[in-house]
């Protein structure tokens, strides 16, 4: 068995020595592609791998067909919109993520974001402290419940809101479940998003649900850039001049923001959610371990495509 470890940003030695630790141990071969420059480069390299390991590498259709003996992908990470998950399944492919292996990277962001934007993106000023604070949390799942956990830290309140988890598990936490996405908005100083970007969400977080914030509220996004209505938030901030926004996922119009709301608007220079060295490394000695239970015991519980 051939496993092929893609990556046009590499993953660090020291997880690429663990990988291999865990490839060879079971038996197999392991291969890297790192910092390619072309897609040629990856559909030759897949050619004839067993097993493909990604970060945020784009698995398309093209390299699907490329990958003839391609048993199982697995996107080191928790999104998955760089995989093609229909050309894997007509290909009978099993695709894999890695979720919560870098939740605490991105839950420490958020309310590293929070703490910035708060104090004036670190400039002189007066600015607020989180403590007593109401937080809303969009999603209530791996990083979701990470956030709530490092922001009781802080003294806030907080609260989430998630049609998809029970509220008594929210409740358990001492998060306060909302029964509906205005009220979270509403009635919270900060929100912070964790939703996928899928047809239901994409640009879901809209005008009218972010002018339902309280006067002064920032909205902090580490999920998806898709899930904003770009020309809705421009058009909100130029009405609320009290409302912030600090995001990891740059919307494209970017630089007219930072140049218009200055101290308003923030983003990363690049995605940076899961860019922690303990990050990169349980990502990838995850991926690793899913795909040799896979192939040793046809093990596919994070398997995405059933």
């Amino acid at each position: 068995m051939k496993i092929l470890i893609a990556t046009e940003k590499p993953f660090a030695k020291t997880a690429v020595d663990g990988i291999r630790k865990i490839v060879e141990n079971a038996g197999y071969e392991l291969s890297l592609l790192e910092k390619y420059t072309d897609m040629s480069q990856l559909l030759s390299a897949v050619a004839d791998a067993d097993a493909l390991i990604v970060r945020s590498d784009k698995v398309t259709k093209q390299v699907i067909d490329a990958a003839a003996k391609l048993k199982i992908v697995v996107r080191a990470g928790a999104g998955f919109d760089n995989l093609d998950l229909a050309a894997c399944t007509e290909k009978n492919i099993v695709a894999m993520n890695t979720p919560g292996q870098n939740s605490n990277a991105v839950a420490e962001l958020v309310l590293g974001l929070m703490v910035f934007m708060n104090r004036n993106k670190f400039n002189a000023g007066t600015g607020a402290e989180l403590k007593g604070k109401k937080l809303g949390i969009h999603a209530y799942g791996n990083v979701g419940r990470l956030v709530a956990r490092i922001a009781k830290g802080f003294d806030m309140q907080i609260c989430a809101f998630d049609p998809f988890v029970n509220k008594e598990i929210i409740q358990a936490d001492g998060v306060i479940a909302v029964d509906n996405v205005e009220e979270l908005y509403s009635n919270c100083d900060y929100v912070s998003l964790h939703i996928p970007a899928n047809d239901r969400t994409k640009k879901s977080i809209n005008r009218k649900l972010l002018n339902l914030m309280p006067k002064g509220g920032c909205l902090i996004n580490t999920a998806r850039r898709e899930i904003i209505d770009e020309d809705d938030l421009l058009q909100l901030l130029e009405e609320r001049t009290d409302i912030k926004y600090a995001t990891d996922v740059a919307p494209s119009n970017i630089s007219e923001l930072q140049q218009k709301f200055d101290i308003r608007v923030f983003a990363t220079p690049k995605k940076i959610g899961a860019e922690t060295a303990e990050a990169n490394i349980n990502a990838g000695l995850a991926a690793a371990n899913q795909i040799v239970n896979f192939f040793k015991n046809g093990d596919t519980a994070f398997q995405l495509n059933r």
